[in-house]
């Protein structure tokens, strides 16, 4: 096919073309450029992405124009391009793809494009209301594929015989589905155990329906009915913890939130994140109690949006468009559910219908979860649409898996120039997810041909992440948990150091065996040095602090020498009595960690007693701030230690108002992390500063130390691509391992 080539110069070009470049379309986009310049030659995919050989006289035009007209969903990191010998006049072609070792990767999944959109709905075609519609611009990809290169073969699509409709798509390059791996229709592709009438029937019906995503098994429900989410949450065994909810459009999210012009934005990119705006509080209250933003996605799958359409064409709503709870389906805790039988089983006691179907979920995908911060995205947790796709590095480094943390767990590889950051796996506390996440390393690691020479690990002894590194026989490297975090900025970034890093976080094992979590460090290369830390805050009873900030604020009482006050402001407490006599009798552990900071914080002001999940102390402060204040008296700093007694002595007074608590809070913890960094800066003269920890989630808080930093004449940088919290930590334990091994290889000065 295609026009045959005019070489009058005998000009042949060989391009190797590296990237995200196999199954999006890359091919027959190549194919047609080839022939619009009426060139010769052929494309193929190989082990390390595409090749493209051109000859003809435009051949350099055809060059200049291959990257500005691009799939969508395609990422071409590199271009070479040499000059090869004349062959004879030919057709341009597309050629099978080269085996060997691989070196490309597959993209991520994405949401359902425009043009599939519109044949969901156009009875004239083939694919019309079918739930399964896809092309090379959208759809499954890392969640069906077994291991590359990315071939029907090798992914969940391999036992969907194609009809003879699709196979002429999938053979014809002028068709956005050549070689579409998922490509199916009614009559070949995977079926439903249910229909969209009856899904819609059970949401309208207050009913809670378990679907089968992308990534792994949804539940859904009526996002205004409060009965049935105050049934959800006992069901699935999660009592506070916000939902998502998913709108059929944009033009939905008015009604329910209020949103800026970015976040409804990034709401429509083709990954489709749950995006976090502020809330109008027009949804049953239930679904986000005591907090200021809602969670929002739009459709991710064709199923989605069948949905919403039985939905408002059977069952119209009176109060509004319809809006519906878009949650993981699993009991809290537990890794997403992704087998059938698995689901059908686990599900029974909390879904009123099961929604299954024929194709299989290989990796399972959490939604990812993002917010706009400071006026740019920042990522709060990082899976479907986002992984595969790598964060580059600023050279190449040895093949390293680095095992990440205890909690919001990921893994990464290294390969090459990238770091590739596995899907949020989540915390390693239960059986089931110690086995995602080992099934996780597996897959990553065969998906990638990659063999460690090492592996990364946390500096605690005793995370299931570290057993596991001991266990795996391959030489370790222990990273010290706020270094990585830091570190994992500068990889991002491409900051070798020397560098300052304000590390605001939860817990992290801390180099003298201490409970540390609020960190100001100077890195530079594969080190690190403690240039401060918060002043240390009693946590009577140890971990039992972090899910009661009654106690952190107990502790505070004693150090404000109020410790008498203890039994009567926290009666509610059956061990409030027991608490005061044992701050008083010392020997109580203690943590710098600006995690356990908010807990105290909000403990103090009555806005949460006991912790139902991760954060939550934390999210009902921002979600009470207006405008942030300063207490000009409510910090000290000496030899390093930041110590915000003085705030916390202000937010102890009885009968303070709660809402000017967290203001004064917000704008002091800010004020004050700002002065300490630029005392740091002075003495140093260094001005790059890294911003991470989880507490970098709060919007507030990390607005006003950017914009404090930058009036400070200091340069903030903050996490891109990745999380702030504990998502992020694999890839800096992998920068640190690479840093060190270059080192020790005698390569160190030349990043």
């Amino acid at each position: 096919m295609g026009g045959e080539a005019t070489a009058q110069d005998g000009r042949r070009l060989r391009l190797h073309v590296r990237g995200a470049v196999q199954g999006v379309g890359f091919r027959p986009y190549v194919y047609g450029l080839a022939t619009r310049y009426r060139l010769g030659g052929f494309v193929a995919n190989d082990p390390h992405g595409v090749v493209i050989e051109v000859e003809g006289d435009r051949a350099s035009d055809f060059v200049l124009a291959l990257p500005l007209e691009k799939p969508p969903l395609a990422r071409i990191d590199e271009i070479s391009v040499q000059p090869v010998g004349a062959v004879a006049s030919e057709e341009f072609c597309i050629r099978t793809s080269e085996q060997g070792r691989v070196s490309t990767r597959i993209v991520a999944d994405a949401a359902t494009c425009p043009e599939c959109l519109g044949e969901l709905f156009d009875p004239a075609s083939r694919f019309y209301r079918y739930p399964f519609v896809n092309c090379t611009h959208c759809g499954p990809r890392y969640t069906i594929a077994e291991r590359l290169p990315y071939d029907r073969q090798t992914t969940a699509m391999k036992r969907f015989g194609m009809c003879g409709a699709c196979a002429g798509d999938y053979a014809d390059p002028r068709s956005r589905r050549f070689h579409a791996e998922a490509i199916a229709c009614p009559q070949c592709g995977p079926k439903l155990s249910h229909g969209c009438a009856d899904i819609a029937a059970a949401i309208a019906a207050g009913g809670i329906v378990a679907i089968k995503g992308l990534g792994g098994y949804q539940l859904l429900c009526d996002a205004r009915d409060e009965a049935v989410i105050l049934r959800l949450r006992q069901r699935k065994q999660r009592d506070q913890k916000p939902f998502a909810v998913m709108v059929a459009s944009r033009d939905t999210v008015a009604d329910i939130a209020d949103a800026a012009a970015a976040e409804l934005a990034l709401l429509e990119t083709s990954p489709r994140p749950i995006v976090l705006m502020t809330s109008r509080h027009r949804l049953a209250p239930a679904i986000a109690p005591e907090l200021s933003r809602l969670g929002v996605m739009l459709p991710v799958v064709p199923l989605h949006y069948l949905i919403f359409e039985a939905l408002e064409s059977a069952h119209p709503r009176t109060d509004g468009r319809w809006v519906i709870v878009a949650t993981s389906a699993n009991r809290g805790g537990e890794p997403l559910l992704t087998d059938n039988r698995q689901a059908e089983r686990m599900l029974a006691g909390i879904a009123d219908l099961i929604v299954t179907h024929d194709r299989d979920i290989v990796t399972r995908a959490d939604d990812s979860v993002a917010a706009v911060i400071a006026g740019r995205t920042q990522m709060i947790r990082r899976a479907r649409g986002y992984v595969p796709e790598p964060v580059r590095l600023a050279r190449s480094v040895p093949p390293i898996l680095a095992v990440g943390g205890a909690l919001k767990s990921t893994v990464t590889v290294t390969r090459g120039n990238e770091a590739f950051v596995s899907q949020h796996v989540g915390d390693l506390d239960t059986a089931e997810g110690i086995r995602f996440f080992e099934e996780t390393i597996e897959h990553l690691l065969l998906t990638l041909d990659v063999e460690p020479v090492v592996v990364a690990h946390d500096l605690h002894p005793n995370m299931a992440s570290t057993r596991f590194a001991e266990a795996s026989g391959k030489r370790l490297i222990a990273v010290q948990h706020h270094h990585a975090h830091a570190a994992s900025v500068m990889a991002e970034h491409g900051v070798a150091g020397p560098a300052l890093a304000l590390v605001l976080d939860g817990f992290g094992h801390g180099s003298d065996g201490g409970n540390w979590g609020g960190e100001l460090l100077l890195c530079e290369g594969a080190r690190f040095r403690r240039l401060g830390h918060l002043s240390p805050l009693k946590m009577p009873g140890g971990d039992r602090a972090a899910r009661q900030p009654w106690r952190m604020a107990a502790g505070v009482l004693h150090v404000l020498q109020r410790g008498e006050t203890i039994a009567t402001r926290f009666a509610a407490e059956p061990q409030a009595a027991h608490l005061a006599a044992m701050l008083a009798q010392g020997g109580v552990p203690v943590t710098t960690s600006a995690g356990r900071l908010f807990d105290a914080a909000a403990g103090l002001l009555g806005l949460c007693r006991v912790q139902s999940y991760e954060g939550e102390a934390a999210m009902k402060l921002e979600a009470r701030v207006r405008t942030p204040q300063i207490a000009e008296d409510g910090w000290t700093i000496e030899n390093g230690m930041l110590s915000l007694v003085p705030l916390l002595a202000h937010l102890a007074t009885e009968g303070l108002d709660p809402v000017h608590g967290t203001e004064l809070f917000h704008g002091t913890v800010a004020a004050a992390c700002v002065d300490w960094i630029g005392r740091a800066a002075r003495e140093t003269g260094i001005t790059t500063v890294t911003l991470s920890g989880g507490c970098f989630l709060n919007a507030i808080l990390t607005d006003e130390i950017q914009r404090g930093c930058i009036a400070s004449g200091l340069s903030p940088l903050r996490p891109r691509q990745l999380p702030p919290n504990d998502g992020g930590l694999s890839l800096g334990q992998a920068w640190i391992a690479a840093l060190q091994l270059l080192e020790q290889q005698g390569l160190e000065g030349t990043a």
